[in-house]
């Protein structure tokens, strides 16, 4: 999928770039098709790839309406901490509001991997600390980017030891 951010933000070298993205409060696909426009829109993110959307059950507190989960890849000439702050200022102009943790949300955005190396900040750590355990997240991205490698491992592999969980497409790609 060719991206429209023609003129990207930031002024470091084209880093390739993962992103998780999650919403389980109204139209929850369209929040993040919404999302992922914004980031392309405001120049954040060239898009190359974007997963279908699954329908996922809650995960950490899972008193909460099921997810809408994707993954997108492409290019940012953002670094680390930078690309968060831009991810959050999408959610937060999207609507979103603080939430117990693993709560609901209308969006959330997650930077998977932010080129090959790996970051370490109290405010984030790449690649994401939590990603060979996330079917939601391995699925959409091994659907997207099989021959993907990440610390070693390979994403392909990784997502299908999570071939028994209840991941279906709900909607085709985003």
């Amino acid at each position: 999928m060719p991206s429209p951010a023609v003129n990207l933000l930031g002024a470091g070298p084209l880093t390739g770039t993962g992103l998780g993205l999650g919403s389980n409060i109204g139209d929850k696909a369209g929040n993040i098709r919404r999302a992922l426009a914004l980031l392309e829109d405001r120049g954040i993110v060239r898009l190359s790839a974007v997963s279908s959307i699954y329908r996922t059950p809650p995960w950490g507190y899972v008193e909460q309406d099921f997810f809408a989960n994707a993954c997108a890849v492409g290019q940012t000439r953002l670094p680390p901490l930078e690309l968060l702050a831009a991810a959050h200022a999408v959610e937060t102009d999207m609507g979103r509001q603080p939430s117990v943790r693993w709560g609901p949300r209308l969006i959330d955005i997650d930077i998977l991997f932010h080129g090959e190396a790996s970051f370490e900040h109290a405010q984030l750590n790449l690649p994401h600390k939590d990603l060979f355990e996330r079917a939601f997240v391995l699925v959409p991205l091994a659907e997207i980017a099989p021959d993907l490698m990440i610390s070693g491992r390979s994403i392909a592999k990784a997502a299908a030891r999570f071939a028994a969980e209840p991941l279906e497409k709900w909607e085709a790609k985003a």
